[in-house]
């Protein structure tokens, strides 16, 4: 159990969760436990994570005055030790923190934890109530357990690459949505154990893989085609099978996407705020199945239409239809700028030491009495490694001189 929660008042409050994860997809999750109010202390080694060294993150600019993007984004609210744990000493650090700890992450190809004493059985045998959590591209059973990973595998075999995209035959990259939903499928686990321990007092150990994560992720449409035997077509808009779930350009080259699933309920309506009464009756679109038939044709005459004006005139003879399911469409920075994001906490002013003012994204969960909370930035390589050693493990400043000496801190 941990007392520097650094102010958090999270769900997870007083937990010392021990995070020895690199590069998206487990410091995803720890990231999510520390919003949530846990103490989480990043263990890296003397080179540190290898996330901090991206140049560029897909054609991306990563460097920020020194900090990593990449980096930053994904490790906020932890401390930071580094220990070389191939050293005896470094080691048998790692090991007092394990000691410690309510839940151990790694993310490590399959055997490196064991080979250097920190597997499941290693570290449940010193703290038999620690939850372990491991995080794989594939799963810890099979002939491909062990393979190495990353998001773009794991999504190649989940057969993500056909969700989105032209039917043009060729893949389309999904950038790294395999490590966002395994990191938050990870922190789902853990929750789940930690909800177990405390049920019924049995501590275990969490497996989470790329590959599970993200056909779980695809769970409608797979479940459809595994039942169906048929798997969706991957189609351009211009031929949307539902032309009311669909996205048109207006004139100021802004778009707006509807997403009306009940065709003959939302028709009429559409189309008076339209102004094309003539639509709703017209032989070859008055119903789900004809506007289906001829969307080709139907989806041009939209657009046709939505290019007359711009988004602005849209939405508000769209509101003054009333009962219409549509929203305008986005883009990453416009995102800052959008009431209900901030109202909600989605996105959460913070101040960068070296950055100055920045905007995080903060873990969307509202709690009524244990709100989340941003605390603190990723933490420089090795921050805390001395307040780490004296404040929770009890070492002296001859043992940090010592282990500086050794070469085990940096």
């Amino acid at each position: 159990m941990s007392n520097d929660n650094h102010g958090a008042r999270g769900p997870l409050a007083g937990m010392l969760v021990i995070d020895w994860t690199m590069w998206q997809f487990g410091p995803v999750s720890t990231m999510m436990l520390a919003d949530l109010g846990a103490d989480v202390i990043k263990v890296e080694s003397l080179d540190g994570d290898h996330g901090r060294q991206f140049a560029t993150v897909a054609g991306v600019a990563n460097a920020l005055d020194g900090s990593s993007a990449y980096f930053e984004s994904l490790n906020r609210n932890k401390r930071g030790i580094a220990l070389d744990l191939k050293r005896p000493k470094g080691l048998e650090a790692m090991l007092k923190l394990v000691a410690k700890a309510d839940i151990f992450v790694e993310n490590f190809r399959q055997g490196v934890a064991e080979r250097l004493g920190l597997g499941y059985d290693d570290l449940t045998e010193r703290n038999p109530a620690l939850i372990y959590a491991s995080a794989t591209g594939y799963g810890p059973k099979g002939d491909d357990s062990g393979k190495p990973a990353f998001a773009m595998t794991g999504e190649a075999r989940a057969g993500s690459l056909w969700w989105a995209g032209p039917d043009d035959g060729i893949p389309y990259n999904i950038n790294g949505m395999a490590d966002q939903i395994a990191g938050i499928m990870l922190s789902y686990g853990i929750l789940g154990a930690v909800v177990a321990r405390e049920r019924f007092g049995t501590a275990q150990r969490v497996d989470v893989s790329h590959l599970g994560s993200l056909m779980w992720l695809g769970g409608m449409r797979d479940g459809i085609a595994l039942l169906s035997g048929k798997e969706f077509e991957r189609q351009p808009r211009t031929r949307a099978g539902n032309i009311l779930w669909n996205s048109y350009r207006c004139k100021d080259d802004k778009w707006i996407a509807f997403s009306m699933s009940q065709g003959e309920r939302y028709w009429p309506t559409f189309c008076d705020a339209l102004g094309r009464q003539d639509l709703i009756s017209h032989k070859r679109f008055s119903s789900m199945e004809a506007r289906r038939e001829h969307r080709e044709e139907l989806i041009a005459i939209l657009d046709g239409i939505f290019i007359t004006r711009t988004r602005a005139e849209w939405e508000q003879r769209l509101d003054d239809a009333g009962d219409l399911i549509w929203e305008r469409v986005q883009s990453i920075m416009d995102l800052p700028d959008d009431p209900q994001v901030t109202q909600n906490d989605y996105l959460i002013d913070f101040r960068h030491p070296t950055l100055g003012a920045t905007k995080w994204h903060q873990t969307p969960i509202a709690f009524s009495e244990t709100p989340v909370s941003t605390r603190r930035m990723a933490p420089a390589h090795g921050e805390h490694t001395e307040a780490i050693l004296i404040g929770t493990l009890n070492y002296d400043w001859n043992d940090i001189a010592a282990l500086k000496d050794d070469g085990v801190i940096l």
